[in-house]
């Protein structure tokens, strides 16, 4: 197997080289705009040859714009895919990370082509690069992550697959106006390395060791949500952060989390019903210095309806030590947060705990054993510790049943069925409680049914431990304060 069999084994056919180099988003087998060129008409796609056995782009409208991934890769470049086919492969075996060994067989740079930006990518068409009212112009020149990129990234944790999923890209260059109308250009270079978050409508540009840390391009919105559209439709956590490289962090660690354009920007309400709706606990996870702390804890109040939670990091707050790329970045990992989280949520639900825990089922000391007050043929109806119902429409005999029930729990001894309806009532020999409450009867008719009780049971008196009460004379109102 040569190397581009190599390449095309491990990228499903060809599939991720595309998804790798393409600057938009796009699915196999549907038509979308060529970004090779000013495509005013979808008649572009990407689809698996047969013939080939590898996935290959097609235009429609422009053919001289088709080919496989290695002509992609090398026009995204800026290479010739023949005469700088190797170059072509050992980039897509760098970038990919495919781990493919490659040996030249000529004397050649294998990284001269490294830095080498790609072609222009025009955010917004040529004929509209100019300043506009609430929009400034920009122009973006991709290239490839180098090696030195990727390792800025991987020190929080952050991988090429997370970089992908995110729209993040590595630029060469970057063109735009200030907001004086002057034109300006920035260059990326080794030491001082340019990124661009892809938000739609507009950019916005990343770079990590300059003072100016970050600049937007196009129509900016003031409340956008970075990391939205990567949330899943449910789950336990989601943590809002402060910024873009915290979401990429912790999404490379296994947590959803999202952000919006500043640690003091107001959080929408409508976003966090949102999120109320999709996950259990909504998690403020700001920078641990002054401001972060202050902001967390008017967010948390802001929004206390939604019960919505601040976890605070154990970092010093300094430059190179608040927020959660640090806490990743100093070596901690995924298992360390989570620890984190427990804690939290074991002091949250403390009190939950000791409850539910005296509700446990001890086996080794089984309860005891609930008696029967009410059976029939030895089949229980009414035990201790349980409610007994009888419902019934009106003059079914409601009354003569319970004043048969009664009847059985005033003697020292059982009554025969026949005396109790066919019920077996167990006897009351010790004389318990037995409390009578009636709310619909009114006190004439509640005393006829006692003296029907009374004979039933075989008693000419009232026993002491025998009370009937009518409370048809209170309110509703009364009859809940007794």
């Amino acid at each position: 197997m040569n190397i581009k069999e190599e390449i095309l084994s491990r990228t499903n056919k060809g599939l991720d080289v595309f998804c790798f180099y393409m600057p938009i988003d796009f699915v196999p087998k549907r038509n979308f705009r060529n970004p090779l060129y000013d495509d005013r008409r979808a008649s572009c796609n990407i689809y698996l040859d047969n013939k080939s056995g590898c996935y290959r782009m097609k235009d429609f409208g422009n053919d001289a714009y088709s080919g496989d991934c290695f002509w992609f890769a090398a026009t995204m470049l800026g290479l010739d895919v023949r005469k700088d086919f190797v170059n072509v492969l050992e980039t897509i075996n760098r970038d990919l990370q495919l781990n493919i060994c490659i040996e030249r067989k000529e004397h050649s740079n294998p990284h001269t082509m490294m830095m080498k930006p790609c072609k222009p990518t025009l955010v917004q068409p040529p004929n509209q690069l100019k300043k506009m009212e609430g929009k400034k112009w920009y122009k973006l020149i991709e290239q490839s992550f180098n090696v030195k990129e990727l390792d800025y990234w991987e020190q929080y944790g952050i991988d090429t697959k997370t970089l992908q999923r995110f729209h993040v890209k590595s630029l060469a260059r970057y063109e735009s106006v200030s907001n004086e109308g002057k034109p300006f250009t920035l260059g990326s270079t080794h030491e001082d390395p340019m990124f661009a978050y892809s938000m739609g409508k507009f950019v916005k540009v990343y770079r990590p060791k300059s003072k100016l840390r970050f600049l937007y391009g196009g129509e900016k919105v003031n409340d956008y949500v970075f990391g939205f559209q990567q949330l899943p439709s449910k789950g336990d956590v989601v943590f809002i952060t402060g910024g873009e490289k915290d979401v990429l962090s912790l999404s490379a660690h296994g947590f959803n989390a999202i952000c919006f354009n500043s640690e003091t920007a107001q959080i929408p309400e409508n976003i966090i019903e949102g999120l109320q709706l999709r996950f259990r606990h909504i998690i403020i996870l700001y920078d641990t210095d002054e401001t972060g702390i202050r902001e967390a804890k008017r967010q948390t109040d802001a929004f206390a309806q939604y019960k919505v939670l601040s976890l605070t990091l154990p970092l010093q707050g300094g430059k190179s030590e608040k927020d959660i790329s640090d806490f990743f970045a100093l070596g901690n990992e995924a298992k360390d947060l989570k620890v984190l989280l427990n804690d939290m949520f074991t002091n949250m639900y403390a009190q939950t705990m000791m409850i539910l825990q005296s509700c446990e089922i001890d086996y080794d000391n089984p309860p005891d054993a609930s008696k029967s007050v009410v059976a029939v043929n030895g089949v229980p109806l009414g035990t201790q510790d349980n409610l007994f119902c009888i419902t019934g429409g009106e003059g079914t005999g409601k009354s003569n049943y319970i004043a048969a029930i009664l009847a059985g729990t005033l003697g020292r001894e059982r009554l025969k069925a026949e005396q109790t309806l066919g019920l077996e009532v167990t006897a009351n020999p010790k004389g318990l409680a037995v409390l009578h409450y009636d709310t619909e009867q009114s006190e004439a008719q509640l005393y006829k049914n006692l003296e029907k009780t009374l004979r039933r049971a075989g008693v000419k008196s009232v026993p002491e431990f025998y009370h009937s009460l009518y409370l048809a004379s209170l309110s509703r109102k009364d009859r809940l304060k007794i």
